[in-house]
């Protein structure tokens, strides 16, 4: 049986370590973050769907940090929306403060990366034309099961299941603008502060959500980040 490391850090220094079956294990978000940047249109297909152009440059977006949700939480449909898509994509988390970062000292700043479901109110992100609201509903970002840190981005398959089926399955490898170059750019904008988390973007193959439905995006060497919908 699978167990998960607890580390309980007390007061005069010292670290006592212990475990659980991870079975049994309430898994919470593995991130507190200021902010959420997001990447739009960072596969060049997932554009197409949508009717866009691939970007001559990173499109990045705000989504508010009361949108996380642990892995095996629960998603929301607002009433004001009649659509709701699933989004399963790649997320970097920063370990230290960022500020105009060099291509080739990117990794000094990754804490690691996790699973992340980008949810959307997609008809509300259709009309208001920025992504805001659309992006922004509590309960639209889950994350998680973990966060792994001995991994290489560049190419690793993803899949997003609804139900079991399968309705995304891509590579990061088909990222117009990898890692290294997105924490560039982004950090040339703003500061990011330990635990904040990028949303690299998503492969073709998005839809929609009904309540009900069990939605689960799975990255290799990550594992599988389940959730909910009502």
């Amino acid at each position: 049986m699978r167990a998960m490391k607890i580390y309980r850090y007390l007061d005069h220094g010292e670290v006592r370590e212990s475990s659980t079956p991870l079975a049994g294990a309430e898994l919470l978000a593995p991130v507190t973050p200021s902010k959420i940047v997001a990447v739009g249109r960072n596969y060049a297909d997932h554009a197409k769907e949508l009717g866009n152009e691939a970007p001559p440059e990173p499109i990045i977006f705000l989504k508010a940090p009361t949108t996380l949700l642990a892995p095996e939480g629960t998603i929301i449909r607002p009433a004001i929306s009649e659509r709701v898509d699933y989004e399963g994509e790649l997320a970097i988390v920063i370990s230290r403060e960022a500020r105009h970062v060099k291509r080739d000292r990117w990794r000094d700043y990754v804490r690691g990366f996790t699973c992340a479901n980008d949810v959307t109110a997609r008809d509300l992100q259709k009309k208001d034309v920025q992504f805001t609201r659309g992006k922004s509903f509590d309960t639209f970002c889950p994350v998680g099961p973990c966060i792994e840190n001995d991994l290489d981005p560049s190419r690793l398959r993803i899949r997003t299941r609804v139900n079991g089926g399968v309705k995304q399955d891509g590579n990061t490898a088909q990222m117009i603008f990898p890692c290294d170059f997105l924490i560039e750019f982004i950090t040339s904008v703003m500061t990011l502060l330990p635990d904040d988390v990028i949303l690299t973007g998503t492969p073709a193959g998005v839809g929609p959500l009904a309540s009900g439905d069990v939605v689960e995006v799975e990255i290799e060497g990550i594992g599988i980040l389940r959730n909910y919908v009502r």
